[in-house]
């Protein structure tokens, strides 16, 4: 007796039914994979704090500060250096990367076009000093660069950073709200050092300096030193690891609510009249 086989009509509608399916699943297992990401990142993120404490209470309880040569030349990747005995044998690319930002930009150009993005890597050594076999340590974490102890042999202004506003020690009071190290297009940054209170929004996420469009080489100066981690790589938020080592999700507007450094004004943001760019205006506080 000859077996019955589907029909063209029925293997049509199976079919139909499975793509129906899978349009209907994607959107769902996206989210679960970006929210496995984060959790990812957030665990990376402890890890440095746990890092930054090793190195801390080897320092004598301080940050690094005084070891960046006579001229203090400061390469931004610094933190790299100090912290690579803490980090090199635990996985190099897993550490120095969030898994939401692991491909250098399009346009990458060692020397150049060095930054990031928010969801993309920079390069962490300087053009001068790449690693022994010729390539260079990519990442996409950066440090708040008022974690410095200018304490001892170094005691002018770090790039003009007045040295009593830095933190010195982790070990320090309201801990909890001062930001160490956190998702981040460039090697560190922080808030305007020369206002207490504020430092530019990006026109557009991803924005560099006051660059026009993305890629484009900056012109800008200090006041957009915020950029460099106010990017929509978690869903209208970053991950950060605090001075307390707590690991906490940062929506972006709250940036400008954290002790950056000992006289930052955490009373919000005052840029432009305290209106917020147009990609940043539903985002929540």
């Amino acid at each position: 007796m000859r077996k019955k086989g589907f029909t063209l009509i029925e293997l049509l509608v199976v079919i139909a039914i499975i793509a129906l399916l899978l349009s209907i699943l994607m959107p769902a297992l996206q989210k679960v994979k970006k929210q496995a990401r984060d959790v990812i990142c957030r665990s990376n993120l402890h890890q440095w704090g746990l890092i930054w404490k090793m190195y801390v209470d080897d320092n004598n309880g301080k940050f690094g500060g005084n070891e960046l040569g006579p001229s203090d030349p400061w390469i931004r990747g610094q933190w790299a250096a100090w912290l690579r005995v803490y980090w090199e044998d635990q996985g190099r690319q897993r550490l120095l990367t969030c898994p939401s930002a692991t491909r250098p930009l399009q346009n990458f150009t060692p020397g150049t076009n060095n930054w990031g993005g928010p969801e993309n890597t920079y390069q962490v050594s300087d053009t001068s000093a790449p690693l022994p076999d010729g390539t260079h340590e990519m990442a996409s974490y950066g440090m708040n660069l008022w974690a410095f102890n200018r304490a001892g042999a170094r005691t002018s202004d770090l790039q003009g950073r007045p040295n009593e506003w830095h933190w010195g020690k982790l070990d320090v009071k309201g801990a909890a709200k001062i930001p160490l190290f956190l998702d981040a297009m460039w090697r560190g940054g922080g808030p305007h050092y020369l206002n207490t209170r504020s430092s530019t929004a990006p026109d557009f996420n991803g924005q560099w300096g006051d660059a026009a469009a993305p890629g484009v080489n900056f012109q800008g100066g200090v006041q957009y030193e915020m950029q460099h981690f106010c990017i929509d790589r978690h869903n209208k938020t970053i991950n950060g690891v605090f001075f307390d080592l707590s690991t906490q999700k940062i929506p972006l507007k709250h940036l400008w609510k954290l002790k950056w450094h000992k006289m930052f004004n955490t009373s919000g943001y005052t840029d432009n009249g305290g209106t917020w760019p147009p990609w940043m205006e539903s985002f929540t506080e």
